[in-house]
């Protein structure tokens, strides 16, 4: 009875285990500009959702918005999403702590908010705001409500 229980508990754990999303292999700052360029062609902002893998509540609001069919659709129609690595515990390299602080530069500090944290470019690369991810929260997830009209009040149509 007790491996029962035990596979039951593994199992139940391993369907929680949330999709990572940041690829930790590009350049962020390119991943950027490539985002800044699609997001003129096609009349939108950019969102960067700036945090890692290592950021359970970066991979919980991933999660949400993808489920969330109403939110992905608002997101889709405005927005060029992308999710921007960034982890100030593991820079490695002098090349890593350089490319770091000139992502933390470009985005304007974006990281004393906390992770994750979203940063609106306009389709020049601007930066117009930035959203700190505590004021979306709802227990140990998000809140539906707040994160609509988070989108909804910086999408281009709004904001031009």
């Amino acid at each position: 009875m007790g491996l029962v229980a035990l596979f039951l508990s593994l199992s139940v754990q391993a369907q929680t285990v949330l999709k990572k999303v940041y690829n930790e292999d590009i350049n962020p700052m390119e991943q950027i500009d490539q985002a800044v360029v699609k997001a003129k062609s096609e009349g939108k902002f950019v969102i960067c959702q700036v945090g890692g893998n290592w950021c359970p509540w970066c991979l919980r609001f991933a999660d949400f918005i993808t489920n969330d069919t109403t939110i992905s659709k608002l997101i889709d129609e405005n927005f060029v999403y992308i999710h921007v690595n960034y982890n100030p515990r593991k820079s490695g390299s002098e090349e890593k702590k350089k490319q770091a602080a000139a992502l933390m530069k470009r985005l304007n500090n974006c990281g004393r908010f906390g992770f994750p944290v979203f940063v609106v470019l306009d389709d020049a690369g601007k930066v117009i705001h930035i959203q700190d991810s505590s004021f979306l929260e709802e227990g140990q997830g998000y809140n539906q409500e707040k994160v609509l009209r988070f989108f909804k009040n910086w999408t281009p149509k709004v904001v031009k």
